[in-house]
């Protein structure tokens, strides 16, 4: 497969693919192809379509495959940000935020991640639920905003605010860390809890999170 991610602040990846070769995607992914794609809706099985429910995602998949001959597909990003190009690999998995999976090589298998931890998951501000990419191949997501990476070592520590944590290995851990302070926590604006992620691995942050987009325009839209 051969691939290109254009423009922004709207992004779009064309893929190339060969002959038989094949691509799924999440429902209403596809912004064109060439004429030989043929379309399959597949589930993958109960459990796995729940999983992807749980995760952001819809029940159902569609694999795309070349026929005949070399075939071109498009999938555009449905939000202002960036388009990434993620290399899954057997023994290093990937945890993305809820609804980033764009689409991927039919060996990459994507999976529901609970998080271990009560706290993180109720108070962390990414939920208790998001997303796995396991087996080996290309897979591509969608960021919010732009991206801004982080390689920690191991012990080392980061604060995040919430929604602002996009991807991350699956070394790495998370947990929840109290505000410290109580004017900072009643004034400064920043809530209660902050996501902690800890090293080994790479932590991939974006810097315009749907939900922070939100709050902003909710206080502008009439309430009739």
């Amino acid at each position: 497969m051969k691939y290109e991610i254009k423009g922004t602040p709207l992004p779009v990846v064309v893929c190339e693919i060969e002959q038989n070769e094949a691509l799924i995607t999440e429902k209403g992914s596809m912004s064109w192809m060439s004429p030989n794609m043929k379309m399959e809706t597949v589930g993958g099985g109960v459990g796995k379509a729940l999983g992807r429910m749980f995760s952001g995602e819809s029940l159902f998949q569609n694999k795309f495959t070349a026929m005949d001959s070399k075939g071109l597909i498009a999938f555009a990003s449905s939000f202002p940000g960036q388009i990434m190009a993620l290399e899954i690999k057997p023994d290093a998995p990937m945890i993305v935020q809820k609804s980033a999976f764009l689409a991927a090589q039919t060996s990459v298998e994507l999976s529901v991640h609970f998080q271990k931890k009560f706290g993180a998951g109720l108070f962390g501000g990414e939920g208790f639920i998001m997303q796995k990419l396991s087996g080996q191949g290309i897979a591509f997501v969608e960021i919010d905003g732009h991206v801004v990476e982080y390689n920690l070592q191991a012990g080392q520590s980061m604060l995040i605010d919430t929604g602002y944590l996009a991807i991350m290995d699956s070394s790495v851990q998370m947990d929840i860390e109290t505000v410290k302070g109580i004017k900072n926590v009643f004034l400064g604006g920043e809530g209660l809890f902050l996501t902690k992620v800890t090293g080994p691995g790479r932590v991939w942050l974006q810097t315009m999170p749907i939900s922070g987009v939100a709050k902003t325009i909710i206080p502008y839209i009439p309430a009739k």
